[in-house]
């Protein structure tokens, strides 16, 4: 059965991106379909699903940066939220359960208002993710917010279910801590792996022997050691690199995740009207994270949209529930009832994470009123000083045409990255640098632009990057010179048609001036054609 399980998962996954729907609605809209037509979970794409998972959070864990978890904005709103949530949501059950008259809802106890509530103040880590992703949004400020609490629930979730099962780890897990001192040999290890086949099959082995494997050896969950794997090789400047290319690879897997959650929930009329209901618990869930993300400080668009991203249920909250189950603390009807809540809410999230910038001008200026006086330091405007020229992407052709444009010309230059990590290094290297995704909306809403800039130079790796950092500049009738770096020379003319006044096709250039300097060297210069 398993070729007709991938057969209409491809399908589901086409439809909706035919439809501009995320294909992971498609996946899990297949699972269901699949249920009705009577097939049942399927044990190969089950461990396929679960390797996924753990892929995920390796990956996650391969782009974090410890610091932002010790931001108090992220363990503090995250915190604050599970409890106001899960106390809110409790409350909203209790009173649907006096309302309503549905035997499941009249028969539910304390202890399981209690684990609905708390299975219900997850967000989904997948679903978030990779949203983030596909709008190239992870490294803005209220993304890497927003995966930050999706990282401390994780962690709430793991201490849950290691708490519900009534079993301590293994003494021998204090081994663990080993690895924290071993991490600098890891981080070697991965780069002598280099690139291509034996890069993915390290960081495969990584994230489900070292990760998944030896924490559940020792009796701590594997998906947290797959998390913290990806954390000990974070440091390195190979860690984007094997993120890179195990991301294909990842969502591959995550397909066979999304068709099993559609898979195991059979519904009845009663269990879709009960999700019908808890899912106005979700505008109950989305006010306490838009006050919460206020409350520390972040400004109202970073607020409003972290909460949108953050707006829908988990699938994390389906393991917590199963856990439950297992334990005999909650009925197996809640399972699927909360399948389909989580599914619900992915189909309602998923359009307003799109249309989010919209809403936020239509709507979410009003909150600015609301807004700190002492704005959280990433979260305050940008300002550009008395810099002369702009350089968005400080790699190696960036930092080169830093040089160029500070010794050779005397300019005051300005350069912009989006690297926490090579901003900092720069910085110690005397170098003019601040940190910014000029590639992300949220960096333009909050630029100052300065009238002193007469040259902005586009020098990020990523083309689509560019294009939109020219529409940026356009849109606010910046007057001065538009520079901007291609690989391929079909991205020149685009560029142009957008108002760039002058493109380098780095590798043309570079090989005509390597062929000017080996002719100067050798003599050829003095017998150039006319």
């Amino acid at each position: 059965m398993d070729p007709v399980i991938i057969g209409v998962a491809f399908i589901g996954g086409f439809i909706a991106h035919v439809l501009r729907m995320p294909p992971l609605l498609g996946f899990l809209a297949a699972g269901f379909a699949l249920n009705l037509f009577g097939f049942e979970p399927s044990e190969a794409i089950a461990k396929l699903a679960d390797i996924g998972v753990t892929l995920l959070l390796f990956t996650i864990g391969l782009k974090l940066n410890i610091r932002t978890l010790l931001d108090r904005t992220v363990w503090g709103s995250a915190t604050v939220h599970m409890a106001l949530s899960t106390s809110a949501i409790a409350v909203f059950i209790v009173v649907v359960s006096k309302l309503v008259a549905l035997p499941l809802l009249s028969q539910i106890e304390g202890m399981q208002v209690l684990l609905l509530a708390f299975a219900l103040s997850f967000s989904s880590t997948v679903f978030v993710v990779k949203a983030l992703e596909d709008r190239s949004e992870s490294n803005s400020f209220y993304g890497r917010v927003a995966i930050g609490v999706l990282i401390m629930q994780d962690i709430f979730a793991v201490g849950f279910m290691a708490a519900s099962s009534g079993q301590a780890p293994s003494p021998w897990a204090l081994l663990l801590l080993l690895l924290i001192p071993a991490a600098p040999l890891l981080q070697k290890l991965m780069e002598r792996a280099g690139h291509g086949e034996v890069q993915v099959l390290f960081g495969v082995t990584f994230a489900l022997v070292v990760g998944y494997g030896l924490f559940e050896f020792l009796g701590i969950k594997g998906d947290f050691g797959a998390l913290v794997a990806g954390m000990l090789l974070a440091p390195h400047t190979a860690s984007g690199a094997l993120a890179r290319a195990l991301f294909n690879l990842k969502d591959l897997f995550l397909i066979c995740f999304f068709v099993n959650l559609g898979l195991q929930a059979m519904p009845t009329w009663e269990s879709v009207g009960i999700a019908a209901l808890l899912l106005i618990a979700l505008l109950i869930k989305s006010a306490v994270y838009l006050f919460t993300f206020v409350l520390f400080r972040m400004r109202a668009r970073s607020s409003v949209l972290a909460t949108l991203g953050l707006s829908n249920f988990s699938e994390f909250g389906l393991i917590v529930a199963a856990v439950a189950t297992s334990q005999g603390l909650l009925g197996t009807e809640w399972l699927t009832v909360l399948s389909l809540v989580v599914a619900a809410s992915f189909v309602l999230s998923s359009p307003l994470n799109k249309g989010g910038e919209v809403l936020y001008r239509r709507f979410g200026r009003l909150l600015n009123r609301f807004e700190s006086k002492h704005l959280h330091v990433k979260d305050r405007p940008i300002d550009l000083g008395d810099a002369e020229v702009v350089i968005l992407g400080m790699g190696r052709i960036g930092r080169g045409a830093y040089d160029r444009f500070a010794y050779a010309f005397g300019r005051r230059v300005l350069g912009v990255d989006n690297m926490t990590k090579r901003v900092r290094e720069l910085q110690q290297s005397g170098f003019h640098v601040i940190e910014g995704d000029a590639a992300d909306s949220d960096f333009w809403d909050k630029l100052l632009v300065s009238p002193t800039v007469d040259l902005v130079v586009l020098a990020m790796p990523h083309h689509a990057g560019n294009l939109f950092a020219i529409e940026q500049l356009r849109d606010r009738d910046f007057s001065g010179h538009i520079a901007a770096v291609v690989n391929y020379e079909d991205e020149i003319q685009p560029l142009r048609d957008r108002g760039a006044d002058s493109v380098f096709h780095v590798y043309s250039e570079a090989g005509a001036g390597l062929a000017d300097h080996a002719a100067e060297e050798i003599g050829f210069a003095n017998q150039r054609v006319a």
